[in-house]
Parts: structure tokens; sequence; C-alpha cells
């Protein structure tokens, strides 16, 4: 199991959009194509309020590759992200990482 870590930091004033969206079609969309998050977080204090960060479980790069590849081309979440940005773009920047839990992680 392998956990990737992305970090969306989003253009002033557009979190609650970002969040909207999520909430609306993106995590049931995820379901449809198998794919597993393992938490969502703003900051309550830190370095940014304009921050979303989560985790999402994958079995393997190779999962990751194929279902988020059927997910980005997936025409109703096209529909949802460009619907969701008909006032403008949200996200400034998008950074992603994967992490592999440690042999006394108590998440594996």
């Amino acid at each position: 199991m392998i956990y990737e870590m992305r970090n969306y930091r989003c253009l002033p004033g557009r979190l609650p959009a970002l969040l909207r969206r999520f909430e609306d079609h993106t995590l049931r969309l995820w379901e449809r194509h198998g794919i597993q998050q393992a938490g969502f977080w703003t900051y309550a204090v830190g370095p940014s309020n304009n921050e979303l960060v989560y985790l999402v479980a994958w079995e393997s790069l190779a999962d990751r590759e194929r279902k988020w590849a059927a997910f980005m081309s997936d025409p109703e979440w096209i529909a949802a992200r460009t619907a969701s940005e008909a006032d403008g773009p949200i996200l400034a920047n998008v950074a992603n990482s994967f992490l592999q839990p440690t042999a006394f992680s108590s998440v594996r």
C-alpha cells in the first residue's frame, strides 16, 4: 500500500468552490472508479488558509496510474470540473508526493 499526498493551493477566495466540488462530485466519482480517500484537511493554523491537503490510498503505482487515468478522462468529471470553474480558475498550484508507510506505522 502506498499513499499519495496531494496539496491544492487555491487562488484567493476559491477554497469554498474546491471543497464543494469534492463534496458534490469528486468523491462520488472516485467511488465509482475505486479510488480510496484516506483523509482531507484544511489548515486551522499554519502557512495558508487557501489550501486543501488530502491522502489517497493505492495498492501500487500501477493501480494509481490505471484508476487516476480513468477518473481524469471521465466525461462526468470533466463536466463537473468545467462547471466548478465557471467563475474562474480554482487552483493556483497542485503538488503531490507518494508516501510509503514505515514498518512501525499505524497506517499500512
